[in-house]
């Protein structure tokens, strides 16, 4: 399109159907294709496609059409908070998982259990297995067909090929050659007197198990869409105007003025036009200090009053609130990362074909060569057995379980297979600050005491004062009187002075605590050492009595007692570290001396901590983002590897790839580890499966290996699979 940007529209469209990145790439291909569309983007893991486009050249009707055209179709609404395509596939995968699994363990019994096998077992396993490879496995099938009519084969169609010629096999055997009547050949229409066996417990093994790692997959997938659903539920859903009408937070319109009490969200973004409060931003910047607001400062809807009376006036409303901008951020950058192509298709791009051919040249030869039709066909059928892809099918999930598994006892969760090669290449860590590599809330740290005054009174007087107070600054000091073991006493006359501190009476003793401004001026040697507190990114109070400053109290947000040690970890992994943070440089900068981080990037808010990681990106790094907050959700979203601390919000968990449940932040270096070995072992699996059969399938097509070898052949394959993904229960981590 030669439109400007400013004319053209975006649309998010739901599509229905898709089952791997292949079909995400048709899609994408065919929407970029048509007149108009600057911009088209298909994602795998979210169902969604993405146009930009020139609405005067194309529109809906178009975009519909040309993926109904390709065997998709768009679902309605398109939005992800009104739909839930994960949960429908999960209705419909969960009934067939149930009968698949329920109907194999008898077939495998009966078929692979001498003692268990009886005359005609055979057609007890023919009845059981049906159902199980006919329409448990209906998906692969479908979408196999649907792959086919576009000239492509991915891993479903080495799902589909494998069972159904097992299984096809198997009822031919049954039916014409004999194989229920002792593996005597029956005559009928291939004649011969060859032995016939039958594979109906290939064919229901191969499909259960692949049912059951697509489960899981679905349900990780799921986990992850809830961010966008997180994040709008963070929002206040009601705003109370001047004349005290309650009203939906949706009919707010720029220039509206509504009043915010104590302890209510606001309602949107605005300027406060009348009051004083301190606000709770930590949702947006992560930092624990409340912001000190009056008239004319601005103030973000989804905050928290803690304290005063605010009457603000809306500024900006729906999608243009900075909440509404961190959705769309998460959205975006979900949407805008290029869907990982499984290592398993890859292979079959190139694999599936050439077996089919394999097979069919078998066939022909064995008949050119006058051997007959029996021969020919089994010759043929043990080319598709041996070349069944029960060992590249499990090579991907058996590693997957066994590493999450093994990641969950060490307490991280890794969402999906996808995450793995992610890890491969990361070379960059982003850390948060609050909550991350600090503990995310204020403690007192200090007590500066002035001439003649001693630490315990200075800590009764003003801890009992802030004790009456919510702030967070005001709580830290108290808690930490407790803590040394200050007892401290019931306040009267108690005022708190919104933006500068707060004043009481104890004992008739009327005692201030606050600010520079409000306690009067400062004795130098005070002055000094509360200065140093400052420079090092602390935040200082002072009390006074009598008309006279006594002290000061210096609280922080303390640095987590691990995080030395997992700054250390990710860089014997060989990453770079650099912390993004909200705070105010000093803090950050002392805090990144003090654990070891290479680069700070302070006074950050969420679009930028975005931009930050695109910086990165566009540099060639690959990004890891380690992160707890609301304001860390587009980062982690935008990250290559997005990890977050479990301790952390729900709108950071689920946007992320990895999750440490602990919260401690040394595991991220060990889920980075974990997932490098899972996905070394992955490829490990694919090697020697994809090795098995090149060099099994040869001996396959000139008849030197009957299905049966082929079946036990494939069957050890398998075997080894598994076992070499059980040796990920021995990873130790770092310290483990």
């Amino acid at each position: 399109s030669t439109t400007t940007a400013a004319d053209r529209r975006r649309i998010d469209l739901a599509v229905d159907g898709m089952t791997c990145a292949s079909c995400a790439a048709r899609i994408e291909r065919s929407l970029a294709g048509l007149p108009g569309v600057a911009e088209a983007r298909a994602n795998y893991g979210t169902k969604q496609a993405t146009v930009v486009y020139d609405p005067d050249a194309t529109g809906t009707d178009d975009f519909e059409a040309t993926i109904a055209g390709l065997g998709y179709s768009v679902a309605h609404p398109a939005h992800p908070k009104d739909r839930d395509p994960e949960a429908q596939e999960l209705r419909d995968l969960r009934p067939r998982l149930f009968v698949a699994a329920v109907l194999t363990i008898p077939v495998v019994l009966i078929s692979m259990v001498p003692a268990l096998m009886f005359d005609g077992w055979q057609w007890v396993a023919f009845a059981l297995s049906t159902p199980v490879v006919l329409w448990a496995a209906w998906p692969f099938h479908r979408a196999t067909l649907l792959n086919l009519r576009h000239g492509a084969t991915t891993m479903d169609t080495l799902i589909s090929l494998g069972t159904l010629a097992a299984y096809a096999w198997s009822v031919v055997a049954i039916v014409f050659l004999g194989a229920a009547e002792g593996g005597v050949a029956m005559g009928g229409v291939f004649g011969g007197g060859d032995t016939a066996h039958v594979y109906f417990e290939t064919a229901c093994v191969i499909v259960t198990l692949l049912i059951l790692g697509r489960y899981f997959e679905a349900r990780a997938r799921r986990r992850s869409g809830h961010a966008l659903r997180a994040l709008l539920e963070l929002g206040a859903k009601t705003a109370r105007l001047e004349n005290g009408d309650e009203v939906p937070v949706e009919s707010l319109r720029v220039g509206d003025k509504f009043v915010v009490r104590p302890g209510e969200k606001v309602a949107t973004d605005g300027r406060v036009v009348d009051g004083s409060s301190a606000v709770d931003v930590s949702m947006l910047t992560g930092e624990p200090v409340p912001v000190e607001v009056g008239a004319g400062d601005a103030v973000f809807g989804a905050t928290l009053n803690t304290s005063g009376r605010l009457v603000v006036e809306a500024t900006k409303v729906g999608g243009e609130t900075a909440l509404a901008q961190i959705t769309r951020l998460v959205e975006e950058a979900q949407a805008s990362r290029a869907p990982v192509q499984r290592i398993a298709d890859r292979i079959s791009t190139v694999f599936v074909p050439t077996v089919i051919v394999v097979a069919f040249a078998t066939l022909l030869a064995w008949l050119l060569a006058g051997q007959g039709a029996n021969a020919a066909f089994t010759a043929a059928v043990a080319v598709l057995i041996i070349a069944c892809p029960c060992a590249l099918g499990l090579a991907t999930p058996t590693a997957i379980l066994v590493g999450t598994g093994r990641g969950a006892q060490l307490g991280i969760v890794i969402k999906g297979g996808e995450v793995l090669e992610a890890t491969r290449t990361v070379d960059t860590a982003v850390l948060d600050k609050t909550g991350t590599i600090t503990e995310g809330r204020m403690r007192l740290v200090d007590v500066l005491t002035g001439p003649g005054v001693d630490a315990d009174t200075l800590l009764h007087r003003a801890g009992s004062v802030e004790d009456s107070s919510e702030h967070p600054i005001a709580q830290a000091v108290a808690r930490g009187a407790r803590e040394r073991g200050v007892p401290l006493a019931t306040t009267s006359s108690f005022e708190n002075l919104a933006g500068s501190g707060v004043r009481g009476s104890i004992g008739g003793l009327e005692v201030t605590v606050g600010r520079r401004e409000l306690v009067g001026a400062v004795p130098e040697e005070l002055e000094h050492a509360a200065a140093g507190a400052e420079a090092a990114g602390r935040t200082v109070v002072f009390a006074a009595w009598d008309g006279v400053v006594r002290g000061a109290l210096v609280v922080a947000d303390t640095v987590k007692a691990t995080s030395k040690a997992a700054v250390a970890d990710l860089h014997e992994l060989g990453l770079e570290t650099v912390m993004a943070t909200g705070d105010r440089p000093a803090a950050a900068g002392a805090v990144a001396r003090e654990v070891g981080i290479d680069r700070v990037v302070a006074g950050v808010m969420p679009g930028q901590k975005v931009e930050i990681v695109r910086d990165l990106q566009e540099e060639g790094r690959r990004v890891a983002v380690v992160g707890d907050g609301v304001n860390d959700a587009p980062a982690l979203a935008q990250s290559d590897l997005g990890i977050a601390i479990g301790t952390g919000t729900d709108v950071a968990i689920e946007a992320s790839d990895l999750t440490l449940v602990s919260g401690d932040v040394r595991a991220a270096a060990d889920a980075i580890a974990l997932s490098r070995r899972t996905l070394t072992t992955i490829k490990g699996n694919l090697f020697w499966a994809f090795a098995y059969n090149v060099a099994a399938i040869p001996l396959a097509a000139v008849g030197l290996l009957n299905p049966v070898i082929a079946a036990a052949a494939m069957g050890f394959s398998s075997v080894f699979v598994v076992t070499n993904s059980l040796r990920l229960r021995g990873f130790r981590g770092f310290r483990r």
